[in-house]
């Protein structure tokens, strides 16, 4: 179970210093639970459809070059939205051929650098098409080359994250006056656009929705080649998108049921006559992640107990700025990485910025946190500990991998070319061992991902070697 596993690393990372005193806070990445994510995403897919399916993970929702390296030897290709992402994608090893390049503001450099390299590329807009005419006919390219459309089937019930509604800034407007004609004519007119992209799926948006999205694209290849006398579009993009389960360590709904349905609602899909992309992101990382946190202080104010932790909102961003479309758990443990026990009791879990709303979480029933106990944050290891938000200056926190051996280390049993020895798999230092009463639960091994900031580098960030810059 990754529940277990988590309790094992939890205990681990305070035995063996990760969190500590000195590191008050940490995150830590179940390897065993990515490979898992990962396979039943490929065998999801495999399940419904013998077509070549290139899976390319969402680098924005998580940006760490071991974590793409990981999921590449999984079979998982990328998918890169900026120049930095590309340069980590790169970095990780990922090859052009398994690499696709969206973002709705490519420069004419980032499109000259992918068809160089032959990404593959689908266009926001005609006008990008338009600067494609031009690099096309300058050299020969081996790039794919598709469009984005936005099927316009609505909203789920995260605004910010909903890209198929009536006005989302993402590609051509399928639904608005003349549009579709519009991209039918542009496919028409360039032999060379191969493929149709769309992105309905995110954090709140229902299954049916999001193959609703899909059904659209579909049946606008099916226009275009009816159009074309031939099949032109030979590779559809369906863009990512699975919502994650923030309730409990349940993780639903699955890859297989997506699948099945997109079997069920749009069976031309999988017939063998298109090619298909996946872009999932979130889905793949979020329930392997966990932010350990230790408690510096507690009190009481109006009567109620807050615990006040190094985890707030420089990880948890979305959560603290939007709690009711971003909830998270927090888990207590004691000083010495225990789950802790004792009578529940409504608290608040805070975070160390210097603003009141820094809030892990409000009024939350848990077991009464006391002066060193350490909290932990699950289902965040995609888009918190990744992404730093340097408020008050804070740091970024070290991110490690784990892994667990022994007789009941649940499914990730064996897994990882870390072992029990803490040699590390080139990604990082390793620390072997496990807790001293952990026995025959398992032994942790963690490698490091990412190395905590240093306050020297806070300040390099921050103009240190100009200091005389506004003043000289």
């Amino acid at each position: 179970m990754a529940s277990s596993r988590r309790d094992l690393a939890v205990r681990a990372a305070v035995d063996q210093g990760l969190l500590s005193a000195a590191e008050p806070v940490v995150a830590l990445l179940d390897t065993a639970g990515i490979r898992a994510s990962a396979a039943a995403l490929t065998s999801a897919f495999a399940a419904v459809t013998d077509a070549h399916v290139l899976h390319a993970f969402a680098v924005k929702a998580a940006p760490l070059v071991p974590v793409l390296r990981l999921l590449h030897e999984a079979g998982l290709g990328v998918e890169v939205a900026s120049p930095g992402e590309l340069a980590l994608a790169r970095a990780a090893g990922v090859p052009p051929a398994e690499t696709v390049l969206d973002s709705p503001a490519k420069t004419p450099a980032e499109l000259r650098q992918a068809l160089a390299l032959g990404i593959a590329v689908n266009a926001d807009n005609l006008q990008e098409l338009a600067r494609l005419d031009a690099l096309v006919a300058s050299a020969p390219t081996a790039s794919p080359l598709g469009i984005r459309v936005n099927p316009q089937v609505g909203a789920g019930s995260i605004g910010a994250l909903s890209t198929a509604t009536a006005t989302s800034k993402f590609g051509v407007a399928l639904r608005d006056e003349g549009a579709r004609k519009a991209v039918v004519q542009a496919c028409l007119e360039r032999p060379w656009l191969t493929r149709l992209h769309t992105h309905t799926g995110s954090q709140g948006v229902p299954l049916a929705l999001m193959a609703e999205g899909v059904g659209e694209a579909y049946a606008l290849a099916e226009e275009i080649n009816h159009a074309a006398g031939r099949q032109q579009i030979d590779t559809l993009d369906i863009g990512g998108g699975l919502p994650v389960n923030f309730l409990s360590d349940e993780e639903t709904p699955t890859y297989a049921e997506y699948a099945r349905l997109l079997a069920d609602t749009v069976p031309g899909l999988f017939d063998g006559r298109y090619g298909l992309v996946t872009e999932f992101g979130r889905s793949l990382l979020a329930k392997h992640g966990t932010v350990l946190a230790r408690v510096e202080y507690t009190k009481t104010s109006g009567g109620r107990p807050i615990a006040v932790t190094h985890a707030g909102v420089q990880l948890a961003t979305r959560t603290v700025y939007a709690p009711d479309a971003w909830p998270l758990r927090v888990l207590a443990y004691d000083a010495e990485g225990r789950p802790r026990t004792g009578e529940v009791t409504v608290q608040d879990v805070a975070g160390p910025a210097c603003f009141a709303g820094d809030l892990l979480a409000t009024g939350r029933a848990l077991p009464l946190l006391h002066q060193g106990d350490v909290v932990a944050v699950p289902d965040t290891g995609a888009y918190y500990f990744a992404h730093h938000y340097a408020y008050n200056s804070l740091p970024r926190p070290g991110i490690h991998g784990f892994t667990v051996t022994g007789n009941d280390a649940g499914d990730g049993s064996g897994v990882g070319s870390e072992g029990g020895n803490g040699s590390g798999n080139g990604s990082g230092s390793g620390n072997g061992g496990a807790g001293d009463d952990a026995g025959d639960a398992g032994v942790v091994a963690f490698t490091t991902v990412r190395k905590p900031q240093t306050l020297a580098e806070i300040v390099a960030e921050s103009g240190g070697a100009l200091a005389d810059a506004l003043v000289g």
